[in-house]
């Protein structure tokens, strides 16, 4: 595993260590190893992280994940590129040019912020496969939207919040006010008051576009489920990036249920602290698109158009790692119906509040 623009190498048997010191800061180097695929003639796919990089614990970790499964199982080379803050969408059309033109295929932009550089640089590569996680507003005959119904995955994480509150009032705090989050908060609204007519639903989102920090800092995270808690919401769900793990912190310094995105956060080392109160997560199967992605270029038909991951084929879902969770059977025959009633198409989710 290469990783390229301010992150060291690293080898699949230094992946844990790399994440936690990412975590923590990361630390930067050089280039200068990036071109070890190129002289050995091994295969190599790229991806490019979206705003807090690896080690957010969410939406960036999933992507190595299946990054990762791909080196194992495929027996190619990966390389990773980081954002850096406040970058320009020059910074990331010279990031992905960099990427492709290092001869990986596919090369992989996490996030809908990769929208218009993917649109200019796959013009440049039409050998290459460039695809496009959480965005579909540009197209093109090498370029591959992965997307989610991020809205029925929340909905699940309504009911349960809806079920496990002793309140009645429960928090959603989105990274940034965009369609895409508020996907999200459509989703776990409708399904909270789907279960409970009476609850109340706070929502908040920690910055508005073009300010994406949102889904970089931790602290403002933490500052709006402070607000939410103290406003006497017992489940706060964040999707935020790496800003959603301030929010579990102080969840769960309350003592009351955090809800997780993206990733299986009650899993994720570096919240392990807080994992107690990790009620559930909504999961992405983001892992298995980028793995899936990477596999037809490797197999030489190439992934192109929407390709979408809905409950119906697990691509969304809530996880159940939690003991706790899994001892209540009330919310889960809850969130099971819900879920077997939104792929029969008895409940409509909606994709806007």
């Amino acid at each position: 595993m290469r990783r390229i623009t301010r992150i060291a190498t690293v080898g699949i048997a230094s992946a844990a260590l790399a994440l936690s010191a990412t975590a923590c800061g990361g630390k930067k180097s050089s280039d200068s190893s990036a071109s070890s695929s190129e002289s050995s003639g091994q295969k190599s796919a790229a991806i490019a992280y979206d705003i807090g990089g690896r080690g957010d614990q969410s939406f960036n970790d999933a992507a190595f994940a299946g990054l990762e499964k791909a080196e194992k199982d495929l027996k190619i080379k990966g390389a990773e590129a980081e954002p850096t803050e406040g970058e320009s969408e020059a910074d990331k059309v010279q990031r992905l040019t960099e990427l492709a033109r290092k001869g990986n295929n596919p090369v992989i932009g996490v996030g809908f912020a990769y929208a218009p550089a993917i649109k200019k640089v796959a013009e440049k590569f039409p050998k290459t496969t460039f695809g496009l996680i959480d965005d579909t507003s540009v197209t093109g005959p090498n370029i591959a939207n992965l997307v989610f119904n991020e809205e029925q995955g929340s909905y699940l994480a309504g009911v349960a919040a809806a079920k496990t509150s002793k309140t009645g009032t429960v928090g959603f705090i989105g990274g940034v006010e965009v369609p895409l989050i508020k996907k999200f908060e459509a989703g776990f609204t409708q399904g909270v008051k789907d279960t409970n007519p009476n609850a109340k639903v706070l929502s908040a989102y920690l910055t508005q576009p073009p300010d994406f920090s949102g889904f970089a800092k931790p602290d403002l995270g933490k500052a709006a489920a402070k607000g939410q808690l103290d406003s006497g919401a017992d489940v706060v769900y964040a999707a935020a990036g790496l800003a959603g793990s301030g929010a579990i912190e102080a969840t769960a310094a309350a003592g009351k249920w955090a809800i997780g995105v993206d990733s299986d956060q009650y899993n994720q080392a570096g919240l392990s602290k807080y994992k107690d109160h990790i009620l559930t997560s909504v999961t992405k199967d983001v892992p298995d698109a980028v793995y899936n992605l990477i596999k037809s270029v490797e197999d030489g038909k190439p992934q192109t158009g929407e390709i979408r991951y809905g409950l119906d084929k697990d691509g969304v879902g809530l996880a159940d790692s939690n003991p706790e969770y899994k001892k209540m059977a009330e919310v889960i025959a809850a969130v099971d119906k819900a879920k077997a009633d939104i792929i029969a198409k008895k409940i409509t989710v909606k994709t806007a509040p």
